[in-house]
């Protein structure tokens, strides 16, 4: 694993924490808690029990430390109020409103949080901080927003950079929320694709000898992106589960406005990510001319079109929503993107709990090289860190140290435990404690399930060839356009060829409107972040 950035970055963050905060010193002063008895003992036994009957029985333990719910309920916040805007209910705008809620509880201060659908929560944050009126104090956002957002953020002060939680923090995560050499975002969430299939049909005697009858193949967990298509097509429409209906190979997120372009990223990377060429992937870092209608681009959407004889269903229209329920219900063989299926498929009442298992991203047999304009023909895989959920506070913020606590409480080793295991919240793995297969065992996973799952999350950390999402101004209309193009070919009113040259036709025209140095300047730390090893 890459060696963790964080002296290098506490330092820098202290110093811009120093400057960012000198201005509004006077209004630091008035909101300054007050030190009050503590509600909780340290070590105390926490549950979301009294919320409601939607939330676990599980009981964790506080752990000590200035996030904790001991050290937290110190604090008199009596007075002031914090205004929060997160996304709708249930992912990640549930666990805001849930920690809101407890915030208020032990410190007695008010917190207002706005839930909004994810169509409009781009606008509805930077609108107002473009005006130089903030509305708000803290912001949950997607963290390829950066780009756009962090010319607006405080930076994370040095003490919450030192609490046990930020330090468990991974290496990826913690270059996740960072810009320009500042920890600008607070990491709540991790973020990433990877394989997830029925190890009960892989292992099933009956359908091991029908798929080698079929294909003179062994049953397998597929490595490469051919291997997944030959063992979808081969399941897909019988019923493997036994329930007299029809299963089929593979659930994928395919509606267009859906994170769409997610999913095509992830097929297209092991075909791009060429480990022996550096300067990033969706652009030439120096010209900034888009890679987007490169042959190893062409050749993910070729497969994505082919796939479709593998979906259920409906299945070319399916947002993440229907990709989560389509696998962790049962119905599909396989699925690809983030950890909810896979948490769906392990929840209590699951019908397949215990019987999946997670697994790296398929790769391919042959890599696009851009440099000779040609396949290297040897195997790859690519990790791809998809962009996950993440937090900061507005640096014009009157509130800063309410906000900063607010999101060291919400981030706790205790919440984050109890939210890791709920499905519906959107929060995954992102320390380094996470990957520890007892955590899960606890959770009632077997212990072959745990392992491989932990396995395949702190094997992507260990990856050096690695995709990072486009995190550069504009990025929503980047992504609108390739998934627009993705979209097109997938209904067959264009050739993956001619629908990928369309958009980097569109990229190139977006690049010129926001501007080349500013795009290529944000590019830059994509691009670093990818040719790290």
């Amino acid at each position: 694993m890459r060696s963790r950035p964080y002296k290098g970055l506490v330092a820098v963050a202290a110093a811009a924490a120093l400057t960012a905060t000198a201005c509004t010193a006077q209004d630091e002063a008035q909101q300054k808690p007050k030190e009050k008895t503590a509600l909780f003992k340290s070590g105390s036994d926490i549950s979301y029990q009294k919320y409601g009957k939607n939330y676990p029985t599980t009981k964790v333990k506080d752990v000590p430390g200035s996030c904790s719910y001991e050290s937290i309920s110190r604090k008199d916040y009596s007075g002031q109020t914090l205004k929060i805007i997160s996304h709708a209910v249930p992912v990640i705008g549930e666990p805001t409103q849930l920690h809101a809620k407890q915030f208020e509880e032990i410190t007695g201060g008010k917190v207002e949080v706005v839930n909004v659908p994810f169509g409009e929560l781009h606008q509805k944050i930077l609108t107002p901080l473009q005006a130089g009126q903030p509305a708000y104090d803290v912001m949950f956002y997607p963290s390829l927003w950066i780009g756009d957002m962090a010319p607006y953020l405080a930076p994370v002060p040095e003490k919450y950079l030192n609490t046990t939680g930020m330090q468990d923090v991974t290496a990826a995560y913690m270059d996740v929320a960072t810009w320009d050499g500042k920890v600008m975002q607070y990491p709540v969430d991790g973020d990433r694709h990877y394989l997830k299939i029925r190890a009960d049909v892989l292992k099933d005697p009956k359908w091991q000898a029908q798929y080698k009858r079929a294909t003179g193949k062994d049953l397998k967990v597929p490595t490469t992106w051919t291997e997944y298509q030959e063992i979808a097509e081969a399941f897909s429409g019988k019923d493997f589960d036994g329930d007299g209906k029809k299963n089929y190979g593979s659930a994928e997120v395919t509606k267009r406005d859906d994170l769409t372009f997610s999913a095509f990223i992830s097929r297209a990377a092991p075909y791009v990510k060429n480990p022996d060429v550096k300067g990033g992937v969706f652009f030439d870092e120096e010209t900034m001319k888009p890679l987007i209608n490169t042959p190893g681009f062409v050749r993910a959407l070729q497969d994505m079109v082919k796939a479709k004889s593998t979906w259920a269903p409906g299945g070319a229209n399916f947002g993440l929503g229907d990709e989560i329920f389509s696998f962790g219900g049962g119905q599909t063989l396989m699925s690809y993107s983030w950890d909810d299926a896979f948490i769906q498929a392990q929840q209590p009442d699951s019908k397949i709990r215990n019987t999946v298992q997670a697994a790296p991203l398929p790769g391919s047999t042959e890599v696009y090289n851009r440099t000779t304009k040609s396949w290297d023909k040897k195997a790859n895989q690519a990790a791809y860190f998809t962009w996950g959920w993440t937090s900061a506070v507005a640096k014009a913020s009157s509130h800063q140290e309410m906000a900063f606590d607010y999101l060291c409480f919400f981030s706790n080793e205790a919440n984050t435990a109890l939210d890791l295991t709920i499905g519906r919240f959107g929060v995954n793995p992102y320390r380094i404690s996470h990957f520890a297969p007892e955590f899960w065992e606890k959770q009632g996973w077997d212990k072959d399930v745990a392992k491989a799952y932990v396995d395949t999350l702190s094997g992507m950390e260990e990856n050096p060839n690695r995709v990072f999402d486009l995190r550069v101004p504009g990025v929503n209309q980047y992504m609108s356009a390739l998934a627009n193009g993705v979209a097109a070919a997938l209904a067959g009113q264009e050739s993956p060829q001619r629908a990928l040259d369309g958009v980097a036709a569109e990229w190139a025209k977006i690049t010129d409107q926001i501007g080349k140095d500013k795009v290529q300047s944000a590019y830059r730390n994509v691009v670093a972040l990818e040719d790290e090893s």
